[in-house]
């Protein structure tokens, strides 16, 4: 179900590009981790390892959000005003919350800089740059 609705919201194209997303956004993430191990900053590699890992959560969770609304949308593609499901509002707000709750809960109890684990998030960032530059300069006809 999931791959029917990926493959009509960008095709396989857009599957292959999305996977890219998930794999880069692992790599470049525990590269930086590794990177910050290597100089003996055990606080600042544990953040960067938490922010990658709520970074690439946050991308699974966005991702299947849309596929449902792909779903939903072309179901509805003959009526005239189309309905969101409150479900899917309310799958936001539950995503933000337990991502806010989780970096609130390892900042206060962990004391990992908050720093570190926003920059660790950046590698979802990063990796949707490198991936988009990817598809620019190969791209599929």
């Amino acid at each position: 179900m999931k791959a029917k609705a990926a493959e009509r919201a960008g095709g396989s194209i857009g599957l292959q590009t999305e996977r890219r997303i998930g794999w880069l956004t692992v790599v470049f993430g525990f590269v930086a981790t590794a990177v910050v191990l290597v100089l003996r900053h055990k606080l600042w590699a544990a953040g960067l390892a938490i922010g990658t890992a709520l970074g690439w959560l946050n991308f699974r969770w966005l991702r299947r959000a849309v596929d449902a609304l792909v779903i939903v949308s072309t179901a509805q593609a003959d009526r005239e005003k189309a309905r969101v499901p409150l479900t899917a509002y309310l799958a936001a707000l539950f995503r933000y919350g337990l991502l806010g709750l989780a970096v609130y809960v390892i900042f206060v109890f962990l004391r990992v800089p908050l720093g570190s684990m926003i920059f660790g998030f950046c590698a979802l960032a990063a990796a949707t740059i490198a991936a988009t530059v990817w598809e620019i300069l190969r791209p599929v006809d």
